[in-house]
């Protein structure tokens, strides 16, 4: 039986593209450096470089792209333990907007070594669900977050121009 080791490393950006968070979820023992292959592995998609960085260790849960039976609307979701930090932390991702980098990596099982990228994957932190097991963030591609955030908007004549006063229109 051959055992493989898959470790997950996150990054959480705020709007300017700054790094506020970088977790991973395998080694509790210590923080574990993940090392981009300069030629293999895409660059950031927040930051445009290819950063080697030490990932302190966080329990998560997280759970791929799934997306609907129209191939739109790709979601994922990232699991947390429930503690006051972590639903303030949240909450205020889910407010801002903040996007996070996934990157699933597989590692040497005795060593945290890391052997090759799996994915990267980007995202806009959407939503969130709670419970008194979990704090659950709803994760959206960029272009399904801005469809996400629409309905949230009211036309106003300052941001659209001159809106119609009657339900009476004509094109004539």
């Amino acid at each position: 039986m051959t055992l493989e080791a898959i470790t997950t490393f996150i990054r959480i950006f705020d709007g300017n593209n700054n790094e506020i968070h970088r977790f991973q979820n395998s080694n509790t023992s210590s923080e574990v450096t993940y090392t981009p292959d300069p030629i293999k592995d895409p660059v950031s998609c927040f930051t445009g470089t290819r950063d080697s960085l030490s990932y302190p260790y966080l329990p998560f849960i997280y759970n791929g792209a799934t997306k609907s039976i129209a191939g739109d609307n790709i979601e994922s979701n990232l699991t947390f333990e429930a503690t006051e930090l972590t639903l303030a932390n949240a909450y205020e991702a889910v407010q801002n907007f903040h996007g996070i980098e996934v990157y699933t990596v597989l590692m040497a099982p005795d060593t945290f070594v890391q052997d090759r990228l799996l994915t990267t994957e980007c995202w806009i932190i959407t939503g969130m669900n709670y419970s008194v097991d979990g704090v659950q963030l709803r994760l959206s591609t960029s272009i399904d977050a801005v469809t996400s955030s629409v309905p949230n908007q009211v036309l106003r004549s300052d941001v659209v121009g001159a809106l119609p006063v009657s339900s009476r229109i004509s094109n004539a």
